[in-house]
């Protein structure tokens, strides 16, 4: 039954799309009251509903007759900003570039995007988020699974633009909005122009191809100020690790070559001067690095709970760029990943770049993570863990951490915080600090730390 409702769903998407562009509200009054009147005019009595039926048709048919008159050309281009985030509308310039010599009033601008329409596969193995708390017949349906699939596949909203007079032979520019809604990409195929008719009932609509697309990064939470205890730890890599983050390689002392010394710390001008070999001696460097540790093992293609993990990481990878600290975005996909921000390396902006790109990983363990965890665990000054679920593996990492004398940040995410209510293994103590976000209350959950 899924299968025969998919494909209805499918036609019906795309009559709903035509007819949004086209029909105005009072169109759609019209298109009622033709309805209405073929319903009631079945009754084969002589009445009104007759010439009221035939009197809507003849209106919307002329309407529809003048649209196909529309000679309007023009091109286009779009000035999109480089990303978008989740939840902030995002404005970009439009230019218009009116093609003929009679000036253009009145007109809608129409952003179309890439078809969001999603494959038989995604909709039978992606169900909406709690599905199950609806009733069998909605289920069986599937109607809110489909538009759910719809509006996370579109990433975003748009609403039509009122244009102002198009000059003839003349460029226009103009401010459109698109709302993201998921994190990813928001692909826009092209866009529409429409011109309603002399009634008002029917836009005549031209379509220009202008396919683009926008990343769009996770949403961000507000952070209270958190410090994590640590010492500095020693990093091997140079001053390019250590930027001006903690104490950076300082020059100390000029003293002989010595095997194994590198070439770049020869002290050339010295050299020359006493006809051997002279080495720059440094001051090491010693600063603060922190672990971004991302729970990305789920069964499922998608839920609530990973989308809120991005977020949170992303928050937290955005704060970095004001601390004294460096940070190691940590995740396992199809390999387990590793990447270094803070001053000095690379932008924020890239951090979330890669988040917004994240996916759940299906066939690998928990376990997986701890590798990567453990190769760098001596130049760690603390840790931030961000959970899924609170299992025995995810314990067994924390107790490794806490083992090796790393402090520890550890936020669960879960559906209901009444699972954890009578637990004592939520428990923080002088390396741990342990906290149960609940969704739809991580705001003011975080506020708390």
């Amino acid at each position: 039954m899924k299968q025969f409702f998919y494909r209805f769903f499918r036609f019906t998407y795309i009559v709903q799309k035509w007819l949004g562009k086209r029909l105005t509200t009072s169109g759609m009054f019209v298109v009622v009251g033709i309805i209405t009147s073929a319903v009631f005019g079945l009754d084969p009595n002589p009445s009104t509903n007759y010439q009221i039926f035939a009197a809507l048709l003849s209106i919307l048919a002329i309407e529809i007759g003048f649209s196909l008159f529309f000679r309007f050309r023009f091109s286009a281009t779009r000035l999109l900003p480089r990303f978008g985030t989740v939840g902030m509308p995002l404005k970009y310039r439009i230019a218009i570039q009116n093609q003929t010599r009679k000036n253009q009033v009145g007109l809608k601008l129409f952003e179309d995007f890439a078809d969001p329409r999603p494959s038989l596969a995604e909709f039978l193995a992606i169900p909406e988020p709690n599905e199950d708390k609806r009733n069998r017949f909605d289920r069986s349906l599937g109607f809110y699974r489909w538009q759910w699939a719809i509006a996370r596949k579109q990433s975003a909203i748009a609403t039509a633009i009122e244009l102002p007079l198009l000059a003839g032979n003349r460029k226009t520019d103009v401010v459109g909005t698109i709302v993201p809604t998921q994190r990813g990409v928001v692909r826009l195929a092209g866009l529409t122009l429409a011109c309603p008719g002399p009634l008002g009932l029917f836009h005549a609509c031209k379509t220009f191809a202008l396919p683009q697309s926008i990343s769009i990064l996770p949403k961000l939470y507000n952070l209270p100020s958190i410090q994590l205890p640590g010492s500095r730890r020693y990093q091997s890599g140079g001053v390019a690790l250590s930027s001006s983050v903690g104490d950076s390689e300082e020059f100390r002392a000029l003293r002989e070559y010595r095997a194994g010394d590198s070439l770049r710390n020869i002290h050339w001008k010295s050299w020359a001067k006493v006809g051997k070999p002279i080495v720059k001696e440094e001051q090491d460097e010693f600063f603060v690095r922190h672990a971004l540790i991302l729970d990305t093992f789920q069964s499922e293609l998608y839920s609530e709970i990973f989308e809120e993990a991005i977020a949170l990481a992303a928050s937290f990878a955005y704060e970095v760029q004001t601390q004294e600290s460096l940070l190691d975005l940590m995740f396992v996909g199809t390999e387990a990943y590793c990447f270094t921000f803070g001053r000095g390396l690379s932008h924020t902006d890239r951090m979330l770049e890669i988040l917004a790109s994240v996916i759940p990983c299906q066939d690998r363990p928990f376990d997986s993570i701890v590798p990567a965890i453990a190769e760098r665990i001596s130049l760690l000054s603390g840790c931030i863990c961000i959970f899924l679920a609170w299992d025995e593996e995810r314990k067994k990492l924390v107790r490794y951490l806490q083992s090796v004398g790393i402090f520890t940040l550890v936020l669960i995410i879960a559906s209901d915080s009444s699972q954890f209510s009578h637990t004592s293994e939520l428990v923080s103590d002088r390396l741990t600090q342990i906290q149960v976000l609940t969704l739809g209350n991580i705001q003011a959950e975080l506020m708390q730390l």
